[in-house]
């Protein structure tokens, strides 16, 4: 035996090393954290139940429940209303960050973070393509004011609930819904400033993305009709934000049989018009997900919000062979033939300007359908396609569940606020009711949750488990204090919060959180002092990681989109991390009293 370390510190040692190892090598969390507390198990650190305990933890079952909450909003549109609304009409960089600050900050108090960065991300490439601004500007704000203002409530950050199971297993007070809020809302808006600042100047510009975003891409025909009731009607072209749309153009309107062409941006939209559009796929399913505009091409496209559930789009190129080639769209039967509804037509090289319907199919035309769940499996190697393949995100938004989701989120967050609610049950509660409103089906409630996540915070508490019982968290702790007892309670804490924020950047946060909260119970022992300071600093150098893209996994679904590289991150993100850092050293103990 190595002189003061027992056979369970080595053990421990050994698995914390290749844990961390597998971690920055970038292999998979869950497995890893699987394989650290099997290992630990079967060299009897811990015992079964202390190994796997973690997958009954409060914590972790709240982040499964909202998963599910996520989903439904964004199945019924909750989500992407907000979203359509969350620039407006700003039109300049500046004024898009600081609309960013206001609206992002406070929502994330009760949005998780992660699925709205998700959502946001296609709204803002949107915006900088329209804007011709490059999305590298705003797209690392994003991600960083999302988790700035996720440390200010409980359900901002899946590590804050990490936290909080830990607090109930350890037999400490858990945190309520917005106690972190007193340091971690000063911190957001000092975050904030900087980025509107010192950190706007730091920020890349590629400019090459902006020309990547206007590449000539597939250009298909497509004819909307304005049904009654739509939220268009009445509205003119440029208030209705069909001017600008990117990769999308309004050609002409059929009214009553006059076709009026060019539009005029001051035009007012009629129920039953025609409006005739040649774009991309992206953005003719923004425009299918527009409550009252549907495809006018095929009579036989399903409205209903309810059989449109079983249906998606979907894209194939017509063989010579084809029985459609000759045909026009109105004349074929896709409906009897392929359990299908044309919505727009593509043909190479050539800018269509016929009404759909009356488009005389060509071997190589593409063709954009409405299809059901298997047409894909079932045509693939047809004779009458080339090509088939399904189209992404292109399932139909329940807006007709729309009313009852945001009634349940506002219930479950009402319950939260209150104080009087148990987190866990009532996370459990509204995602239960989203399943009873028909809000989000079975099927795709289970899709929604992130297992790998899961498994991975599960197994986590076994780690942070032997940590504590091998004393190797009492052995490090021990000689964290032995370096800053001469400098008060204080020092221990900038101590804890600056390895914490390390050991962040190189691994996901919720790893760093769970492996850090031994290390700071075993010092507030050591120092006999109050714990809450010490458990609030990990809890927000857990979040608080800017300097790398691993660091995050909101900073990762940036990262491709915004054109980044490494140095970016370093170069806006380690200011930021050392401004948090003074900020929540000089804070926690004026809250949270040693």
């Amino acid at each position: 035996m190595v002189a003061g370390l027992t056979y369970e510190m080595l053990v421990t040692l050994a698995v914390l090393a290749a844990l961390l190892y597998g971690l920055m090598r970038d292999l998979p969390t869950d497995v890893m954290f699987i394989s650290a507390v099997v290992l630990l198990a079967s060299f009897g650190v811990i015992n079964p139940e202390e190994a796997f305990g973690g997958f009954g933890n409060a914590g972790m079952l709240t982040v499964a429940a909202m998963f599910v909450v996520a989903a439904a909003l964004r199945e019924t549109g909750v989500m992407e209303f907000l979203g359509d609304r969350f620039l407006g009409h700003v039109e300049t960089e500046s004024k898009a960050l600081l609309t960013m600050a206001v609206v992002l900050i406070p929502s994330a108090m009760v949005l998780n973070n992660t699925p709205k960065v998700a959502l946001l991300v296609p709204v803002l490439i949107a915006w900088c393509r329209k804007r011709r601004i490059s999305p590298s500007r705003l797209l690392m704000p994003l991600s960083f004011l999302s988790i700035l203002g996720g440390t200010c409530s409980l359900i901002g950050t899946s590590t804050n609930l990490v936290v909080q199971g830990l607090l109930i297993k350890s037999g400490l007070r858990p945190m309520s819904m917005f106690e972190i809020a007193w340091v971690g809302l000063p911190c957001a808006v000092l975050g904030a400033v900087y980025l509107l600042t010192i950190g706007r100047r730091l920020l890349p510009d590629r400019k090459d993305l902006i020309e990547q975003l206007e590449e000539s891409r597939r250009e298909y025909l497509v004819e909307m009709l304005v049904q009654p009731g739509c939220r268009l009607v009445d509205k003119s072209i440029g208030a209705a934000g069909l001017r600008h749309l990117p990769g999308l153009f309004l050609i002409e309107i059929d009214r009553d049989g006059e076709v009026i062409g060019p539009v005029e941006p001051e035009m007012t939209i009629r129920a039953n018009d025609r409006l005739v559009f040649t774009g991309i796929v992206g953005t003719i399913i923004d425009l299918e997900k527009i409550p009252g505009l549907v495809p006018a091409a095929d009579a036989r496209y399903e409205v209903s919000p309810v059989k449109q559930r079983g249906r998606m789009l979907c894209e194939t190129v017509i063989s010579p062979s084809s029985p459609l080639v000759g045909q026009t769209v109105r004349e074929a039967d896709f409906r009897a033939l392929y359990d299908a509804a044309v919505v727009a037509v593509h043909r190479n090289g050539a800018r269509l300007t016929n009404k759909v319907g009356d488009i005389e199919l060509h071997a190589g035309d593409t063709l954009l359908l409405q299809v059901g769940a298997d047409f894909a499996r079932a045509y693939r190697n047809s004779p009458d396609f080339y090509l088939v393949s399904d189209v992404e995100d292109s399932r139909p938004v329940r807006y007709d569940r729309a009313w009852p989701a945001a009634i349940v989120f506002v219930a479950m967050i009402s319950a939260f606020v209150s104080g009087k609610a148990d987190i866990m049950l009532t996370a459990f509660l509204a995602a239960g009711a989203m399943l009873a409103c028909r809000c989000i089906s079975p099927a795709d409630a289970r899709k929604s949750i992130d297992w790998p996540v899961l498994l991975a915070i599960g197994a986590s508490f076994g780690v942070g488990r032997a940590l504590e019982v091998s004393g190797v968290a009492k052995l490090f702790a021990h000689q964290l204090v032995l370096l800053t007892q001469p400098l008060g309670p204080t020092a221990t804490l900038a101590g804890i919060y600056f390895c914490t924020m390390v050991l962040n950047e190189l691994i996901s946060n919720n790893a760093a959180a769970a492996l850090a909260f031994p290390f700071c119970l075993e010092s507030a022992r050591l120092m006999d002092v109050n714990e809450r300071p010490f458990v609030m600093a990990v809890t927000l150098a857990a979040s608080y990681a800017f300097a790398s893209p691993i660091g995050y996994q909101t900073h990762m679904m940036v990262f491709g989109p915004g054109g980044y590289r490494f140095a970016d991150f370093v170069r806006v993100g380690v200011p930021l991390n050392l401004l948090m850092m003074v900020a929540a050293v000089i804070l926690i103990p004026m809250i949270w009293p040693f």
